[in-house]
C-alpha cells in the first residue's frame, strides 16, 4: 500500500465500503483506532463490546494484510484502551 492509499483510510471506520457516502465516526459510537499492520489509521467500532471482548482483541478479515481474504490481527494496546496495535496476519 502507498501513501495515498493509506490517506484514504485515515479517520474511516473498518468496515465502510469505499462508496459509503459517511465512512466517518458516527456520533454515539465507541471506536478504537487500529494502528499498524495493513488496517493502520482506520477506526473500528466497539459500541455495545463487553470488556472481555475488547481485552481479547479481533481478528479482522482484510483483502490488504500478507494473506488475501486473510485476517489481520490486532489486540488491546497496555495502558491504552483507545488504540489496538497490529500483530500479524493470519490466512
Amino acid at each position: 500500500m502507498d501513501g495515498d492509499d493509506e490517506q484514504l483510510l485515515r479517520g474511516r471506520v473498518y468496515g465502510h465500503g469505499y462508496d459509503d457516502p459517511n465512512p466517518s465516526p458516527r456520533a454515539g459510537q465507541t471506536y478504537v483506532e487500529l494502528v499498524g499492520g495493513p488496517l493502520d489509521g482506520l477506526l473500528l467500532d466497539v459500541t455495545g463490546w463487553t470488556q472481555n471482548e475488547i481485552d481479547t482483541g479481533v481478528a479482522l478479515p482484510t483483502e490488504l494484510g500478507q494473506f488475501p481474504g486473510g485476517r489481520a490481527l490486532y489486540d488491546p494496546r497496555p495502558g491504552d484502551p483507545s488504540r489496538f496495535n497490529w500483530s500479524g496476519d493470519t490466512p
